[in-house]
Parts: C-alpha cells; structure tokens; sequence
C-alpha cells in the first residue's frame, strides 16, 4: 500500500507522472486524481511512468484506461514508459499493449507526443 506519485511538466502542456511502489485498489485514487487534475488545469498530453512500479492490479489498469479516454477527450494522449517486464506482461495478457503507446525510455515517450 505504498505509492509515490511525482510529477514534473518538462515541457508547456505536458506532464510525466512517475509511479513508484505499488498501483492497487488502495492507491489508485490518488493516480486518477493526479491526473484528473493535470487535465482539468490543461495538462492534455500526458506521460506516466510505471518504470519503478512493484505491483500493478486491476484498478490501476482501469485508472490508467480512464486517464487515456480523459485525455482523448480533450484531444490529448496518455503514454506509458515501462521497461519492467512483469508489469508489460500484465498489458500484455489484458491486450492493452493495443491500446496503449508503451515505450521504454521518457524520450522515446515524449519523442511521440
């Protein structure tokens, strides 16, 4: 049940929120907020880096799914960075690796947006 959320705006209207610890039930509300509030204030192309993320569960999935559609709808994008092979694998088995742009670095990320 530890999480830390950090987020730091490299660029006008864009955010990279870097995860690390654990994404569950327990604290995924506090990503979705984070990302609610990155949209309301304008932030539409975001970046979210699970590269220290231990553990992921399906509510952290589906917050990651809802921040997508969010930003999609205020035509934004939300990409992901994950170089843990666990955590892909979960994409991977859920087919979200389809909907999802995963990169391996933040440059590569933001390279895209």
């Amino acid at each position: 049940m530890n999480l830390r959320v950090e987020t730091r705006t490299p660029r006008e209207g864009v955010a990279v929120i870097a995860l690390s610890g654990e994404a569950d039930v327990y604290t995924s509300p506090r990503i979705k907020q984070e990302i609610v509030d990155l949209l309301n204030n304008g932030t539409t192309k975001l970046v979210v880096d699970l590269t220290s993320v231990e553990y992921l569960d399906s509510t952290g999935l589906g917050v990651l799914i809802g921040g997508l559609k969010r930003a999609r709808e205020r035509d934004g994008d939300l990409k992901l960075i994950c170089d843990n092979l666990r955590i892909l694998r979960i994409f991977e088995i859920t087919g979200l690796t389809k909907i999802f742009d995963i990169y391996r670095s933040e440059s590569d990320a933001l390279e895209k947006l």
